[in-house]
């Protein structure tokens, strides 16, 4: 997708090409042979360039929904600027505490540095913030104005291409930067927080320009790479670890936060992830932290949560007595310890009448898929099996999810 490809989309042909494309997507034409529906596209007088963008920009659309719900069917994207663009839940959140902020300091604008499509940029204009944003690939800043003209935001939201480090700073209320964490050749994910568009040397700098300033970053970004003074979250979304924010300045209310979303629910826990969770035998109830909450250190802050402990110093199991419910983890009542090596294990399984198995590992070096071919489960009963580290040994414990009457047929509780 260029500018001109954009251009096209939203002329008066390209939205007819959107509507028949959309029409086809509908009836599944496009799963069950894209190349036929394309040419269907064609035939109806599209040009061939126009049907392929807009048999793409729909599928791309639809796969948005997960993101941005209806919204999604008036927006334009890119498979890359589409796969880095933030959760609205979570931009909407976002947008809201540092529109609070700056309402309450008297100001109402903020500069959005590698604005992608706009998804955040979108988010701080409908929260009523006056939004400056750039960025420096041509096709990403034309969609993110396209965007907020579709979403009926053009007046709050201004977009430049330009580097983002050539952006006058002077004058700026907030920064929010969201820097590319993809190779602009190949589309590759960028791990290296050195290499990032724009670099690491540059994002970091920011606070000491604008003080209020909120980063979003990998949620696989290293500890120490935060700002002491920062406040750093990590977000996850129905179960799945999203992003980490970093609030700068007067923005920063707590050294590290976990942040759970669960449908329409939002559940945080604070702490400072320096905190020690003490170390004791594997218990009745085993706890999987969230992800949010492992990311951000705070697994002995949600250890005190339930009364629990580790059985290892550095694996983030939570053992307790009593089970609890809790939207920061998942609850397991420990059955039995089983086996660990193969063989034993696959034996203890099939005498157990095990035929569906979950399993969940941390501090092991075990593919769990390959490991599930491997034991050839057989029979009717189903069950979790954890696999683990206690004190250095490999182990292996079978449970099941707390709460249900009782064990499998064939486990006895311990």
């Amino acid at each position: 997708m260029d500018v001109d490809a954009l251009a096209r989309l939203r002329s008066p042909a390209g939205e007819a090409a959107l509507a028949s494309a959309a029409a086809l997507v509908e009836r599944g034409s496009t799963a069950a042979d894209p190349l036929a529906a394309a040419t269907a596209l064609r035939a109806a007088g599209f040009a061939p360039d126009l049907a392929s963008a807009a048999l793409t920009q729909v599928v791309l659309r639809r796969r948005a929904e997960a993101k941005f719900g209806v919204d999604a069917h008036q927006m334009f994207f890119t498979r890359a600027g589409l796969e880095q663009a933030t959760r609205r839940v979570v931009a909407d959140r976002r947008a809201a505490r540092l529109g609070a902020h700056l309402a309450a300091a008297g100001v109402a604008r903020v500069t959005d540095l590698g604005c992608g499509i706009g998804a955040d940029a979108l988010a701080f204009a409908r929260s009523g913030l006056a939004v400056f944003a750039v960025d420096a690939d041509p096709a990403a800043a034309a969609m993110a104005q396209a965007n907020g003209e579709a979403l009926g935001l053009a007046d709050r939201l201004d977009v430049r291409c330009a580097d983002a480090a050539s952006v006058d700073l002077s004058d700026v209320d907030a920064v929010f930067c969201d820097p590319a964490r993809r190779d602009s050749g190949r589309g590759r994910r960028i791990f290296d927080p050195a290499t990032y568009s724009p670099p690491w040397s540059f994002v970091v700098g920011l606070a000491d320009s604008v003080p209020t300033t909120v980063l979003k970053l990998a949620p696989g970004i290293d500890h120490s790479l935060i700002p002491a003074a920062a406040e750093a979250e990590w977000v996850s979304v129905d179960g799945d670890v999203v992003e980490a924010t970093v609030w700068c300045g007067p923005l920063a209310t707590a050294p590290r936060r976990a942040t759970v979303v669960r449908g329409s629910a939002v559940h945080e826990l604070t702490g400072t992830g320096e905190v020690t969770a003490p170390v004791a035998r594997v218990r009745r109830y085993l706890f999987d932290p969230d992800g949010a909450v492992v990311r951000s250190h705070l697994v002995a802050e949600f250890s005190t949560i339930v009364d629990g402990t580790l059985a290892d110093p550095r694996i983030a199991y939570v053992f307790a007595d009593a089970p609890a419910r809790t939207p920061f983890g998942r609850c397991f009542e420990v059955i039995e310890e089983l086996p660990f090596p193969l063989k034993q294990l696959r034996s203890a399984l099939r005498t157990r009448g095990i035929g569906r198995l979950e399993i969940r590992k941390r501090g092991v070096a075990v593919e769990p898929d390959r490991l599930r071919r491997a034991l050839r489960l057989s029979g009717g009963a189903e069950a979790t099996l954890v696999l683990t580290r206690v004190r250095e040994r490999p182990t292996a414990l079978l449970c099941r999810i707390a709460g249900n009457s009782a064990p499998p047929p064939g486990l006895r509780a311990t």
